[in-house]
């Protein structure tokens, strides 16, 4: 039998990125598209399924997979021959690369950041070019893929225990694929559960269908719908306790008043009511303090004993490696956008019947591109 082909180890930082590549979604759509294979390869999809769901050959996705394992990142990116020759040699064009991407300090100068004018003139006076105008620079560096970026902290996964619990839950989630037979002891229903929140009631941005804006227009009788842009809090906020069961595909949800600990076993002990006792069951999550036995409180660890569940724990720092992630994407923009709800009661309402219509149309386009650009794992 052939070796399976998928994708090498990934570290937390690597997981990350690619998960940040496509959740920003904008840039090149064959570098989206090449992450989002790289990355449901990381999370134990096998190459058959990969390719019904990216709507492409079986033979593209190993491809993809061999030149990540191959060269890394830079094979995410598209290389397209051809076009206008380049008006600047090879040496120049990284020479000017080099300096973009350097800090103004480190050539002595007096400002944190280059701006095109201040990068075009100490081009120019240090003799790396001759001229640039503003646009050719900007133009040129696009094409070396070097952008102005906000700089941004970032937080590695300091979790001792990293490689054990990743690979742990992509166990489980190849278990509740088909993919592999569950061992003794292992479970056989895999439930992904997080909070969501919190929820405020306050206008969400959103859009809509409207007419085309011909002149001025009636200040009385607008064409968009409007929303207030002033408000207050005077009502607290709720939370939205959410399963999402990957034998049933089928998403589930409470809005409480609180997240603490007795929330999360009472939720807890409603998604263990969706399945006979004598099934084991395992339950994604992450290490918000609720979810976790203490010294002081060990009901959860209890519970869990007494009821035939596993508690796999994602590591610090690594949501990515839960597939209930991207359902929230999806209530987000179905549920939410464009929403500025009276009440916590209504808006409860309407975040009921959209889990219900999901469950019922699991397998409607929209949403399963919303799932797909968000990463469901």
């Amino acid at each position: 039998m052939a070796e399976r082909v998928q994708v090498r180890e990934l570290s937390g930082l690597e997981g990350n990125k690619l998960l940040s590549i496509i959740r920003r979604g904008s840039g090149s759509v064959v570098r989206w598209r090449r992450a989002q294979i790289v990355l449901w390869s990381a999370q134990a999809m096998d190459v058959p399924a990969i390719a019904r769901i990216a709507f492409t050959s079986e033979d593209r996705v190993r491809e993809v997979i061999h030149n990540f394992n191959a060269d890394g990142f830079d094979s995410l990116a598209p290389k397209y021959a051809g076009g206008r020759p380049a008006k600047f040699t090879l040496p120049e064009r990284q020479a000017i690369k080099k300096i973009a991407l350097s800090r103004p300090v480190d050539h002595e100068l007096p400002f944190s950041t280059w701006s095109l004018s201040k990068l075009a003139e100490f081009l120019v006076a240090e003799g790396v070019i001759d001229d640039i105008s503003h646009e050719g620079l900007r133009t040129l560096l696009r094409e070396e893929g070097v952008s102005f970026q906000v700089i941004k902290t970032w937080k590695a996964s300091n979790d001792p225990d990293f490689e054990e619990k990743k690979n742990r839950i992509l166990e489980l989630y190849a278990i509740a694929d088909g993919k592999r037979k569950p061992g003794k002891g292992d479970p056989t229903v895999v439930i992904c559960m997080d909070e969501f929140g919190p929820l405020n009631l306050v206008p969400h941005p959103g859009k809509q269908w409207a007419e085309v804006a011909s002149g001025k227009g009636d200040q009385s009788a607008p064409r968009r719908r409007r929303r207030r842009a002033t408000y207050k809090r005077p009502h607290g906020v709720r939370h939205l306790m959410a399963g999402y069961d990957l034998s049933t595909d089928r998403l589930y949800g409470h809005v409480t008043t609180h997240k603490g600990r007795t929330e999360f076993l009472a939720f807890c002990r409603y998604l263990r009511s969706l399945h006979p006792n004598e099934v084991r069951i395992a339950i994604v999550l992450d290490n918000f303090s609720p979810h976790r036995s203490t010294k002081t409180d060990t009901r959860v660890g209890d519970w869990a004993l007494a009821n035939n569940v596993e508690l796999a724990y994602t590591p610090t720092y690594s949501s990515w490696l839960n597939r209930i992630e991207a359902q929230f994407q999806a209530l987000r923009y179905f549920a939410l956008d464009g929403t500025d709800h009276g009440s916590h009661t209504e808006q409860a309402s309407m975040i009921r019947r959209y889990i219900i219509w999901r469950n019922r149309n699991a397998h409607d386009k929209a949403l399963r591109e919303l799932v797909k650009r968000a990463n469901v794992a």
